[in-house]
């Protein structure tokens, strides 16, 4: 019993020796570079799967374990570690770095369930619309950690007002019930003490059902816990939170900076096939809104029909606002004016954040000439990253407000400024340990490329080329879906994108006609707490239990793989001909032959 506990206490020390020790045997037997690499790939994917190190020490091993096999020098291991897309994070961090810090995103938030009214399915459907829009542009774990505490406030203010609502019709009841009475009294006479005596029972009875009912709400409270008066309230709260968590998630996709998975599929993409330069912020927008939009409005269906029931009364407009719904109206009305008027701070990051938005998709659309045009005579030079760090340079040199200091004399005197950014918050909301986890990711499919693994895995899955296309992208969708919800959604992208890319050269389908579908389905983190962090954060407020998520983010799932079949198959195949193996993807065939 003593060696079981000091197994569990030690579980983590014990597991990496154990993956050490059980595949050396593969290096050591079989004294290949693709072997040597392989024994580097697995130990690296069972520690990011299980978490037995932290994420970003594991991402750290490539730098120690490629000089030792001989796959790579130690100064081509470090050079793989800062990339472009680390200059693309910094300018976006600066970004989302203002706009929490002068409340911009809860004024955004606000602004937008305001628009879209009190109704309850359109409440939801509102939060759910803001949750995803700030995503687009803020972290997802940020952007549910913001979202939540209004919507805990609201959730609330509408169970309270129910109950107010409850104990003014019962007090209009007896009221009328007493004024019946005088009535009765008035006009008969002597007939009204028999009719008092009749009411006396009546009068007894309805005291019985309200104690009756009483009895009934507290039963209820027992059941569902003291925040409920009942299971609908209940309901309503595991609604909201489920909205917020999926939203954050959805709302990621719709953007290359909205999930670092989207960040990481873009750089390794770029890397692999320099002269593809098809994926820019443009090009994804177009492609991943339609994606976001559909989902995000099946999953508000399937919430809606899941926890409250589906109506269609409950499209109705212009109805006279219930009680209830006023109560909720004010609460956000409340929320709202708390933050006053627009402050300058406010309005720079906000111009700022539409430029830089603007740039974005200005810089080569496809469609029409960008802006990139300009630089014609260094061709690729100028990236998303160059907006970014320009904007982010921006927040640390503009002026927020004076700093003053007062004299000897006793006079207030203003003496420098701070600017709308300090380094020191840049630094807290700066992700280190993603931005180590992607340069690990990096070398380790540099490593993979150089050892040859890469055509060696390409050459073992050319037997597949045999299934449909779309049996194809349906599994590995699948495969993705499934092992992004017991590893962190950086580590699925980073493991998976060195073996599927060689499986769409080797069986000469479009490389993005499988990357895409597979890097969007690594964002479908929906079944469980430990998922994601929205996931953690919803579940941490306690209305929610592990069996509700599983339930509610099956269904999730399963429309999220849906509409992106969906997509890879009308509007996205004839965006970047995927019926086509590109010129800019390797020959595959004629590599690998003698």
């Amino acid at each position: 019993m003593n060696l079981l506990n000091y197994a569990l206490v030690y579980r983590r020390f014990l597991l990496v020796v154990f993956t050490v020790l059980v595949f050396l045997p593969l290096p050591l037997i079989i004294r290949t570079k693709e072997a040597q690499c392989a024994y580097i790939l697995f130990v690296i994917a069972i520690f990011w799967i299980t978490e037995a190190l932290p994420l970003s020490i594991t991402a750290l091993l490539p730098g120690l374990m490629f000089p030792m096999f001989g796959i790579m020098r130690s100064s081509h291991v470090a050079s793989a570690y800062f990339k472009d897309f680390h200059l693309l994070l910094i300018g976006v961090i600066c970004l989302a770095t203002s706009i929490e810090k002068w409340n911009l995103h809860k004024r955004i938030a606000l602004r937008m369930v305001m628009m879209v009214g009190v109704n309850p399915a359109w409440l939801t459907l509102g939060f759910m619309s803001s949750t995803a829009f700030l995503s687009m542009w803020l972290s997802n774990t940020s952007t549910a950690a913001m979202v939540m505490p209004i919507v805990e406030a609201v959730a609330q203010q509408i169970i309270s007002a129910e109950a107010e609502a409850e104990a003014t019709q019962m007090t209009y009841f007896n009221e009328s019930a007493a004024h019946g009475l005088d009535i009765d009294e008035t006009v008969i006479g002597q007939e009204t003490n028999e009719k008092k005596e009749k009411t006396k029972p009546a009068s007894g009875s309805s005291h019985d059902k309200g104690k009756v009912s009483r009895k009934m709400e507290t039963e209820k409270n027992a059941v569902t816990g003291a925040k409920y008066r009942s299971r609908k309230d209940h309901m309503m709260c595991k609604l909201m939170c489920l909205s917020v968590a999926y939203s954050s998630t959805i709302g990621g996709l719709t953007t290359i900076t909205g999930t670092s998975t989207n960040l990481i599929f873009s750089e390794h993409f770029n890397t692999r096939y320099p002269n593809c330069r098809c994926l820019n912020f443009g090009s994804w927008f177009l492609f991943s809104f339609p994606v976001a939009l559909i989902l995000l409005l099946l999953s508000w269906i399937w919430l809606q029909w899941l926890y409250l029931g589906f109506d269609f009364k409950m499209f109705k407009c212009g109805k006279t606002k219930t009680l209830k719904e006023k109560a909720c109206a004010e609460v956000i009305k409340q929320e709202y004016e708390k933050l006053g008027p627009m402050r300058y701070q406010e309005i720079v990051t906000l111009v700022i954040f539409i430029v830089m938005a603007l740039l974005w998709f200005s810089r080569d659309p496809g469609f029409v000439t960008g802006w990139s045009v300009l630089f014609s005579e260094y061709p690729g030079y100028v990236t998303d990253s160059t907006v970014a760090l320009v904007a982010g340079i921006l927040f640390f040199l503009i002026p927020a407000k004076k700093v003053t200091k007062m004299t000897s004399a006793g006079e207030i005197i203003a003496f420098d400024y701070t600017p709308l950014i300090t380094w020191k918050e840049f630094q807290s909301f700066m992700p280190w340990d993603i931005a180590i986890l992607v340069g690990g990711g990096f070398a380790l499919a540099d490593g993979c490329q150089v050892s040859g693994l890469s055509n060696w895995i390409g050459n073992k899955l050319s037997p597949l080329g045999s299934l449909p296309v779309w049996l194809i992208i349906l599994i590995s969708s699948l495969i993705v879906t499934s092992l992004t919800e017991v590893a962190s959604n950086p580590a699925t992208i980073t493991i998976l994108f060195p073996i599927l890319s060689p499986l769409a050269e080797a069986i000469q389908v479009n490389p993005l006609q499988i990357l895409l579908p597979s890097t969007l389905c690594t964002s479908f983190a929906f079944l469980l707490p430990v998922a994601n962090p929205p996931n953690a954060i919803v579940f941490s407020y306690g209305h929610l239990k592990v069996i509700d998520m599983v339930k509610a983010g099956l269904g999730v799932n399963i429309l999220g793989v849906a509409v992106v079949m969906l997509g890879m198959f009308t509007w996205i195949e004839p965006m970047f001909n995927l019926h086509e193996y590109p010129s800019w993807a390797p020959d595959f065939v004629n590599q690998t032959m003698p």
